[in-house]
């Protein structure tokens, strides 16, 4: 272990190798497994967006709820994986799987799908994992069927809701504003 009181940093990873597993019944121990890490964020199971009957139930609640939508066959999103563990998520599904999340929002449009959740261990922060998840997200989407991608940005000075991304990243992906969500969140959305 290098002796970081001598000013040694630590080594930083090299993504070439990183692929992203889309979580589904078969894949799920992935993603169970980085939730479950230290600092990860476990106390919501990414359900902070998606519809349910209680929004604020317990860790083991939310995870149970996770598990039954990843089980029932429901996308929810994409898993990072870098030497076969997993490293990052990006939430990533139809939009419809999620309650209301603008004001702005017709539910009768279809084929929209909405990227509402990043997670990056704090260690591999600032090396493009956020980025490349991104990068797969849209591709998993279009893949999927996905007419739009919308998303739910914030400004890298916003104080909160930083998990949905940075404005600046959607933007240099051709990601144009519809609108706002609250007072922090920008709509935006992509089309091919």
């Amino acid at each position: 272990m290098p002796d970081r009181s001598k000013g040694s940093q630590p080594q930083r990873p090299d993504l070439a190798g990183i692929r992203f597993v889309e979580v589904t019944p078969e894949t799920r121990a992935g993603f169970e497994s980085l939730f479950e890490q230290p600092g990860a964020p476990k106390y919501c199971w990414c359900m902070a967006w998606r519809h349910s009957s209680r929004e604020h139930g317990e860790n083991d609640e939310k995870k149970r709820m996770m598990m039954a939508l990843i089980d029932a066959g429901t996308p929810v999103g994409i898993v990072a994986e870098l030497d076969g563990r997993p490293v990052g998520w990006c939430s990533v599904a139809p939009r419809e799987t999620y309650r209301k999340l603008s004001k702005q929002q017709d539910d009768t449009e279809t084929g929209i799908w909405s990227i509402v959740c990043f997670y990056v261990p704090r260690a591999l922060r600032g090396d493009g994992l956020a980025s490349a998840l991104l990068d797969a997200a849209i591709d998993h989407a279009f893949r999927k069927g996905a007419r739009i991608i919308e998303a739910y940005p914030v400004d890298k000075a916003a104080p909160s809701y930083r998990f949905m991304g940075f404005h600046d990243m959607f933007v240099a992906r051709g990601f144009h504003e519809i609108g706002t969500a609250g007072t922090r969140r920008h709509v935006m959305q992509l089309s091919r």
